[in-house]
């Protein structure tokens, strides 16, 4: 019989096999009509969301054994109904604050993902010819996705060497010091962005800030990682360009002049692939696969 676990996404509590979750964020409930608009940092685009309920309970339900194929982790409303973490997430908290989900935690190497292509899109384990897939080593940041994003495969980008969308939600490393747990939802402010291109696809990385983390009020731009992490952003880009290569695969290439960009750029990253994924749920360009459930 397969396991079934619940745990935790803010703040974890364990009881026994069974674990609930108080998540004290707003949470998305989608309509078809996205009639909700947000600034980013006084930009003059509208960044796209959906309207919430106020601060209501969920749960994140594993099923499954970690590291086996059936492997899923889902996201269930107060009614336990399944979600999608992906779509009815919001993604914007307000005041230049952001929705992060932790799809892979800080030094571990399994490869986890939001499964964009399955109903409810849950958070499971990447394969490749039926096999599991893990990195060469560990990832040493929190890593996951911006809800309500997405690179647009059919946009040629003119300021990343015309790189097409990875048809994918935006990613995120997260540099704070406590180490995340899959399907946990943090409040994170972006930092800068690095113009990852993998196989000619363009792959955003934001590099953020959990406000959890002590040092989170040190940093908000490019520059104040460079001060109170110093060689982070050198260490980001160094192991996104080399993590394929003991795959015989080559080495990843970065657009911008192969540096990481303020948080203004990548408050603009946000920006455009959020107005993407509204176009993307509202069926003004074709889904293909991809789960809009």
């Amino acid at each position: 019989m397969a396991a079934t676990r619940v745990t935790a996404s803010a703040g974890m509590l364990h009881h026994g096999n069974n674990t609930t979750l108080l998540l004290k964020q707003s949470f998305s409930v989608r309509q078809r009509a996205l009639k909700t608009n947000f600034n980013v940092n006084r930009t003059t685009k509208r960044l796209f969301t959906c309207k919430s309920l106020y601060k209501p309970q969920f749960q994140i339900k594993e099923e499954g054994h970690p590291e086996t194929l059936d492997y899923r982790v889902f996201f269930l409303d107060k009614s336990g109904r399944k979600v999608s973490p992906w779509h009815d997430i919001p993604l914007h908290l307000g005041g230049g604050i952001f929705n992060f989900i932790v799809e892979i935690p800080k030094n571990t190497s399994a490869k986890m993902e939001v499964a964009t292509d399955e109903p409810y899109t849950p958070i499971k384990q990447d394969t490749k010819k039926g096999k599991l897939r893990y990195y060469p080593y560990n990832i040493d940041w929190n890593y996951g996705l911006l809800p309500q994003t997405w690179e647009d495969p059919s946009f040629s980008n003119s300021e990343v060497e015309g790189a097409l969308g990875d048809n994918d939600p935006v990613d995120v490393v997260e540099i704070g010091g406590t180490q995340g747990k899959i399907g946990q939802i943090l409040s994170i402010k972006p930092l800068a962005a690095l113009a990852m291109i993998d196989e000619g696809e363009l792959d955003w990385k934001i590099v953020a800030i959990s406000l959890d983390d002590p040092r989170a009020s040190l940093v908000n731009d490019v520059h104040d990682v460079e001060k109170h992490f110093p060689g982070t952003l050198t260490a980001i880009r160094n192991w996104f360009r080399d993590y394929k290569i003991p795959d015989g695969k080559p080495a990843n290439k970065f657009g911008l002049g192969n540096k990481a960009a303020n948080k203004e750029y990548a408050l603009k990253v946000i920006t455009e692939t959020n107005e993407s994924w509204a176009k993307l749920v509202k069926r003004s360009i074709p889904s293909g696969e991809l789960s809009l459930v």
